[in-house]
C-alpha cells in the first residue's frame, strides 16, 4: 500500500522516538492553573469507593448502548480489563464498577472534576486536552472524513462551497472543519450536533450536506442506520486522530496502572482480540461486521507503546 507524506512524517517521528517514548514528556512551558486536588483514585477505591467508569452514546463501534441501554464497546472492553489490574493492584476481592454516560461536550469536564476515572469512547490525545487530563496508549488512530448521501456528488470539503456541514459538539473534527473554513475561505455554514446520531440524522434529512468526523464512526454509524446503503463516507483525512483513554490528571499511581494494563494487552497481543471483537466480526445493534482490520499505522504504534502522541 502505498503511504502519504503525512503518514511517513508519523512514520519516520515514530521511529525516530524508539522505545524512549516510553518516558514522561516535560509539562508545557505555560501550563493552566492546576485543577482543585481530587483524592488519589486508588487511594479513593482502596477506601471502598467505585471505579467510575464515562461511556458514551452512539459512538459505535467504541462506546454505544445495547438494547438493554448497557454500555459496550471495543473501548468499554478495554476500560473493564483496566478495572481488573486496579483490583489485582490493590488486592480486593470485589471492585465495582459505576458508568457515568457522557457527552463530546462533558467527557473532559467529568474527568477533571473527579466524577469519572476513565474516559471509555473515542477521545482524541491531543496538546490541548493534554492541559487538562491524561491520556493512555492509543487503541485505535483514524481521520476525520466526510458522510454524504449516497448519490451526493461531494468528494471533498472543498465542494461544499455554499453548503451545510454538520459535526458534533466539542469534537476535535469540528474544531478541524471551522478552522479549515477559515483558512481556505470556502463559506460554508457550519452547525454543531449534539451527539453523532442527531448529526447522521441531519444528514439522511438533508439538513446538512455532509457530516465531518473520525471516519471509522462514521462507518460504524452509517452500517446501523435503517438504510445503510444510503450513506457512504468520502473525501480525504482532514485530521489524524490517535483515540486513547482519558484519565485524571497528576495521578501519577493510577495512571500507571492504566498504562502498565495498556501495554500489557498489547505485547500479550491480547488487544487484537478485543479488536477482532469489535471491528472485524458483526456487532449489534445490525448484527454487521465493520470489517477494519488493524491498520499499519497503529501496528507499528503499538511496537512502542506509550501515551506519547506527536499531536
Amino acid at each position: 500500500m502505498k503511504r502519504t507524506s503525512w503518514e511517513w512524517v508519523w512514520l519516520m517521528s515514530l521511529m525516530a522516538w524508539g522505545p524512549a517514548v516510553l518516558a514522561q514528556a516535560q509539562p508545557p512551558a505555560s501550563a493552566p492553573a492546576p485543577a482543585p486536588a481530587l483524592v488519589p483514585v486508588l487511594e479513593r477505591i482502596a477506601g471502598g469507593g467505585k471505579l467510575v467508569i464515562a461511556h458514551r452514546e452512539s459512538s459505535i463501534p467504541f462506546s454505544y448502548l445495547d438494547a438493554n441501554k448497557k454500555p459496550i464497546g471495543y473501548a468499554v472492553d478495554l476500560c473493564l480489563k483496566i478495572a481488573q489490574a486496579v483490583q489485582k493492584k490493590l488486592e480486593l476481592k470485589n471492585l465495582p464498577v459505576d458508568y457515568l454516560q457522557v457527552t463530546p461536550a462533558n467527557r473532559i469536564d467529568m474527568v477533571v472534576q473527579g466524577k469519572a476515572d476513565l474516559e471509555c469512547g473515542s477521545t482524541t490525545n491531543n496538546a490541548e486536552r493534554r492541559q487538562k487530563v491524561a491520556f493512555t496508549v492509543p487503541h485505535f488512530i483514524t481521520g476525520a472524513r466526510l458522510l454524504v448521501k449516497a448519490n451526493s456528488p461531494v468528494q471533498r470539503m472543498e465542494e461544499l462551497q455554499g453548503k451545510r456541514l454538520v459535526s458534533t459538539k466539542g469534537t476535535t473534527p469540528l474544531k478541524a472543519a471551522i478552522q479549515a473554513n477559515r483558512e481556505r475561505l470556502m463559506n460554508i455554514t457550519i452547525v454543531e450536533a449534539p451527539d453523532h446520531a442527531k448529526a447522521v440524522e441531519m444528514v439522511e434529512k438533508g439538513e446538512a450536506e455532509a457530516f465531518v468526523m473520525d471516519d471509522v464512526l462514521l462507518y460504524g454509524l452509517a452500517a446501523n442506520r435503517p438504510n445503510p446503503g444510503a450513506l457512504k463516507v468520502v473525501g480525504k483525512f482532514l485530521t489524524t486522530e490517535p483515540l486513547a483513554i482519558m484519565l485524571p490528571k497528576n495521578d501519577p499511581d493510577f495512571k500507571k496502572v492504566v498504562d502498565e494494563e495498556m501495554r500489557r494487552l498489547v505485547f500479550s497481543k491480547e488487544i487484537f482480540q478485543i479488536y477482532d471483537k469489535w471491528f472485524m466480526k458483526p456487532i449489534v445493534p445490525s448484527n454487521t461486521a465493520l470489517a477494519m482490520p488493524v491498520s499499519y499505522l497503529l501496528r507499528d504504534f503499538w511496537k512502542y507503546p506509550s501515551d506519547q502522541v506527536p499531536f
